[in-house]
């Protein structure tokens, strides 16, 4: 089904630019700068499309060089990240996949013995060599041994000592602190299923490993819809996507109000701009092309499921278009790298966000073809609303894991290494529960939210 959707035009966008009433504020003023500059971008560009038809252009290659010499040398200014090196590398590989853009795997597998360095004795990953594990790098550290794919990338994950370090940092209610001691939040929550569902833990150890947490996240909701860090904290697009997807992995929906939700979501894309913010009244990010362009799916497809109809489905609730203006247009450094908003520098975070954003804009419905903005060459490849993941990556990386845990599996009895079976362990889970749970246990396969 062909979508009705029609780029904006430089008349139709200006009717949404802000008017304060001569009521100023330290919000709007922040907001109309920004429109302001935004504005002399979306100027000159009509200029420029008048006589370039194949405008605007995703700077494919400039990108891809940014990509291919962040992967094997950081300037200094990243000297502050060193506690975050396994993310750098997932926020390379992620952006790269998206652009279709592959490595040597001779220096992927460079990539993978860095990891393997970063993993605790414990169990988890650590933000480098010898740092204690963290949930939120041990979710980057599996997103990136899973696009890499090989068999020695996806070895390097060893689900009983992974498994152990979950069960350190869970608290009795559900929640998960980020690292022994840490702060909880459910940036925990989301971390820990996303990489155990693609390490294919068994439905008996989800079932104990996150007994109590749909609920703990549904506390987390807000009277705006959306979700905070934590119970009776602001509602936040980051936030709000990590317990959107967690639910769409546990199930749990019903606790939820997800229309409210929704309103919450659709709201955050700016009329003037076309992109999205994080919170109410705070400005655009391009990151949140992705943390609130991927909830926007997700949210439709966790009504659906909760309501027993598809119909949701088939209805576009954001303006696809604006969103691909913001990034295209607004986002992009002419020497490689996307940003927040114009006037910000480009780095690695905002790189693969946005960019991830460009993916969910361009192919949000599975039911209809991409919609991309401009010419044909600007499509980019599809990520995985949940995992944010190549499609097949997270599919393959189950499917892996599933594999191990056929009997007589050689490579289990290595990750196993004849040590005593722990009861949350890989090694000792039922095999005939496990077979016929695979299809659905797996809601990030089978949902709709989270198939293209």
């Amino acid at each position: 089904m062909e979508s009705n959707e029609r780029p904006r035009t430089l008349s139709q966008y200006k009717r949404f630019q802000t008017n304060d009433e001569g009521r100023k504020t330290f919000s709007s003023i922040d907001q109309i700068k920004t429109e302001a500059s935004i504005e002399r971008i979306y100027d000159r560009y009509e200029q420029l499309a008048a006589l370039d038809a194949t405008l605007p252009k995703l700077l494919r290659g400039d990108h891809a060089r940014y990509l291919q010499l962040s992967l094997e040398r950081l300037s200094t200014a990243y000297e502050s990240l060193d506690s975050s090196r396994p993310w750098m590398v997932y926020w390379i590989l992620n952006a790269a996949s998206i652009l279709n853009l592959r490595f040597p795997h001779e220096l992927l597998d460079r990539v993978v013995d860095f990891l393997a360095k970063c993993r605790g004795k414990d169990g988890g990953f650590g933000g480098g060599p010898g740092q204690d594990p963290h949930l939120a790098t041990t979710y980057a550290a599996v997103n990136s041994l899973c696009i890499i794919g090989t068999d020695r990338a996806l070895s390097a994950i060893d689900r009983p000592s992974l498994k152990r370090f979950m069960w350190s940092v869970r608290e009795s209610n559900g929640a998960f602190r980020m690292h022994v001691g840490g702060e909880v939040d459910v940036r925990g929550a989301y971390c820990a299923i996303s990489a155990a569902k693609l390490c294919s833990f068994t439905p008996e150890d989800e079932q104990r490993l996150f007994e109590g947490t749909s609920g703990w996240i549904a506390e987390c909701q807000t009277y705006e819809g959306g979700f905070g860090g934590a119970p009776d904290l602001e509602a936040h697009g980051g936030y709000s996507f990590c317990a959107a997807a967690a639910l769409m992995l546990l199930g749990g929906e019903n606790r939820c109000d997800l229309k409210a939700l929704l309103r919450w979501t659709v709201n955050r894309q700016m009329a003037y701009e076309g992109g999205f913010q994080g919170r109410t009244n705070k400005l655009v990010d391009g990151c949140y092309s992705f943390w609130q362009g991927a909830l926007v799916p997700i949210v439709q497809g966790l009504i659906a499921r909760a309501e027993g109809n598809q119909s949701i489905m088939n209805v576009s609730l954001f303006n696809r278009y604006a969103l691909q203006e913001y990034v295209l247009i607004c986002c992009q450094r002419p020497n490689g790298g996307l940003i927040d908003k114009p006037g910000k520098p480009a780095d690695l975070y905002h790189t693969c966000y946005t960019l991830s954003g460009l993916a969910v804009a361009q192919h949000c419905e599975t039911h209809s073809p991409p919609l991309v903005l401009g010419d044909e060459r600007n499509e980019v490849l599809p990520t995985h609303p949940v995992h944010n993941i190549p499609p097949k990556a997270a599919l393959d990386a189950y499917r892996y894991f599933l594999e191990l845990d056929q009997p007589g599996s050689a490579s289990e009895e290595k990750h196993c290494n004849g040590k005593s079976v722990d009861p949350m362990d890989a090694c000792s889970e039922n095999e005939s529960d496990r077979q016929t749970s695979e299809d659905s246990s797996s809601n990030y396969t089978s949902s709709r939210a989270s198939e293209y």
